[in-house]
């Protein structure tokens, strides 16, 4: 083996002009086709000698193995001679091309992205001027989604550069000293805390005061529930209301921006109604899996859960490209800025309004060891407080309105930090610092296909556990409301029969009162809540969408029947209602007041079974925390059944009837 070994390397010596010189050092390009030993491993060694590698006698332990048969194969020498050096060939243009794409690869990527926006800004000025018209939604849609687009892009792109170039590296701020530094923040702070109060005041007393008094219900839930978390707060004494007033605030201007201004709620509206209509091009994918005509007959199992799979694969697409961790992290900094919680607490708050209480933990795992108890208690609330965006799809294919469901969700992060703050106290300084926090990674997928295809994958567990506990909840339900039942029966408790949900109606019922329920509505509210608590708040949401169902019914039959010019006569049995045309609406029905105020109520994974999934979530993340885990986890579920019902007091309070 040897011989033939050397006679090769002999032969190649001569066609590349090389000396035999045993003492001489190894051709590079004899490397890339004979691999030896040295000191027992395979590998080469650049400064090993050729008499080392030539295999003479005194390098006994140099072995080929299997790695040098095909040069005992003297059949193709010459072929496989001929197809090593055209593969070196385009080997070497490979390397040279990656290492030419590795050093001009900003320029190049900046030359891509320009002819891109150039492509695309000749489209859009070519849309605009031929065939723009203001009452076509499809081009007024273009136009505002160039404009979000290119102002991203400019902030991305421009304004660190511009504000460097403008501005300096050093802001006014640090010239000044410490002293006046913080005279000159507190004076800042406390102008916006005053004018922030005045205006709350002034808007309550003439808009909802004057106009609508029985709004100010919501008003006083908002003010029993602050005082009742102070006074069973954990350290009373050591609440800091910076972050429980701008919890507040922030929840009252975006209400106020949804639901008393004009074009807040026709732009939340579209909003929804474009989600709605995204979510749709789910039923492509049901429709070829399960069948066109047939996948709607089991509306629940292949209608709304397989929802659930496509915006899965979208939020993972969404991550792999880095667009999440971007508006999470802006999210994060904005709700840190104005109540002064920590990076930690902030991000997975942000993370919350998008995806789950199991998942959003994971954007801050590496510091959860080292976070205070009032930390894990906010990062605990914030998961409790809020649902995920796929579980979210899922609800707006039910019928809930997509607009408050978006509201509620973003209404959602700075009253869970609220009430966290307020019911568990910061006694402890963060360990945490904001630059190491907001340095989000991007998905550790290779390309784009496997982002969308981790994100279907992973929602096979979420489809199988929402699946498998709507069928254990509701059967458990179901035995509860035949065993109440049985035992109202003995004594006498027949009409309404003794149920789970009566029971509920009548425990919660100061809750639903307090958030502003509509007086008729109060015990369907209640139970709703109870259902959401004690079951999960898919169950509630189920039973809410037949409320909504029975209102659509409701509609088109009176509708009908004005167009008609029908007299129409209505009869109730307990609380269902039964119309001229014997269909029977089951529950009755809501107002569409006590409809907006219980989807903000029930928008949270707040309920006992979701204390299991917090623990066992942080606790694999954290095992050294467990023991602190457990100690807040049930104040956190507390606190996030009240920041949505803060939530929802809020939009009472505002709500004025005309959505």
């Amino acid at each position: 083996m040897t011989d033939t070994i050397q006679l090769k390397y002999n032969k190649r010596c001569n066609e590349l002009g090389e000396s035999e010189d045993v003492n001489g050092k190894l051709n590079i390009a004899f490397k890339a086709d004979v691999e030896t030993t040295v000191d027992g491993k395979f590998g080469y060694d650049s400064n090993a000698t050729l008499t080392e590698k030539k295999g003479l006698p005194e390098q006994e332990h140099v072995t080929a193995g299997d790695d040098v048969t095909r040069y005992e194969d003297d059949s193709d020498e010459e072929d496989e001679e001929e197809y090593s050096r055209y593969a070196r060939f385009v080997n070497n243009i490979q390397s040279s091309v990656g290492l030419a794409f590795k050093q001009h690869s900003t320029a190049i990527w900046t030359a891509f992205g320009i002819l891109v926006s150039g492509l695309y800004t000749a489209y859009f000025l070519y849309a605009m001027i031929k065939f723009f018209d203001p009452k076509d939604e499809a081009m007024v849609r273009l136009l505002w989604l160039s404009v979000l687009v290119g102002v991203l892009v400019i902030y991305m792109v421009f304004w660190t550069r511009l504000s460097k170039a403008c501005f300096g590296e050093v802001s006014c701020m640090e010239n000044c000293s410490p002293a006046t530094t913080k005279r000159l923040n507190n004076a800042i702070y406390w102008f916006f805390v005053i004018g922030t109060v005045i205006f709350v005041l002034v808007y309550v007393v003439v808009e909802v005061a004057m106009k609508r008094p029985d709004n100010l219900r919501s008003a006083a839930g908002v003010a029993a529930f602050i005082l009742i978390f102070y006074v069973f707060s954990y350290r009373p004494a050591q609440v800091q209301f910076r972050p429980v007033f701008w919890g507040l605030a922030l929840q009252f201007y975006f209400a106020l921006l949804i639901l008393r201004t004009t074009w807040g709620y026709k732009a939340f509206q579209w909003l929804g109604d474009r989600v709605s209509e995204f979510l749709e091009h789910t039923d492509a994918g049901s429709k070829f899996v399960f069948g066109a005509e047939t996948y709607t007959m089991h509306y629940f199992a292949f209608k709304v859960l397989t929802v659930i799979t496509f915006f899965s694969s979208i939020i993972s697409m969404l991550y792999y490209l880095g667009a999440m961790q971007f508006v999470i992290r802006n999210i994060a900094r904005f709700l840190a800025f104005c109540l002064g919680t920590s990076p930690t607490e902030s991000l997975n708050a942000a993370a919350n309004i998008f995806i789950g209480q199991s998942e959003a933990p994971l954007m801050i795992r590496p510091f959860i060891q080292a976070m205070t108890k009032s930390e894990l208690h906010a990062v605990c609330t914030g998961g409790f407080a809020t649902i995920a965006g796929s579980v979210m799809a899922a609800y707006i294919n039910m019928g809930v309105p997509p607009n408050h469901l978006l509201s509620a969700s973003v209404m959602s992060a700075p009253a869970a930090l609220a009430m966290a703050k307020l019911f568990w106290p910061e006694t402890k300084k963060s360990k945490t610092r904001a630059e190491d926090v907001y340095n989000v990674k991007k998905g550790t997928e290779h390309n784009i296909i496997e982002a969308a295809s981790n994100g279907a994958a992973v929602s096979i567990k979420l489809i199988a556990n929402i699946a498998v506990n709507l069928i254990a909840f509701i059967a458990i339900l179901h035995f509860l409301d035949a065993t109440l039942t049985w035992f109202g029966h003995r004594v006498n408790i027949n009409d309404p029969p003794l149920t789970f949900s009566l029971i509920c109606s009548y425990v919660f019922y100061p809750i639903a009162w307090l958030l502003g329920s509509t007086i008729e509505d109060v015990f369907k509210v209640a139970s709703l809540i109870g259902t959401k608590t004690f079951l999960n708040e898919f169950v509630a949401y189920t039973e809410l969408s037949v409320y909504i169902k029975n209102k659509g019914t409701y509609d088109d039959y009176m509708g009908n029947a004005t167009a008609a010019n029908v007299t129409v006569h209505v009869s109730y049995k307990n609380d269902d209602l039964i119309l001229d045309n014997s269909t029977t609406l089951v529950g009755g029905l809501l107002s569409d007041r006590s409809t907006v105020i219980a989807t903000y109520a029930l928008c949270g994974f707040s309920n006992l079974s979701s204390i299991g999934i917090m623990i066992g979530a942080l606790g694999a993340m954290a095992p050294n925390r467990k023991g602190a885990i457990t100690q807040v986890v049930v104040r956190a579920m507390i606190a996030g059944n009240v920041a949505c019902f803060m939530t929802a007091c809020i939009a009472g309070l505002l709500y004025d009837g005309n959505e």
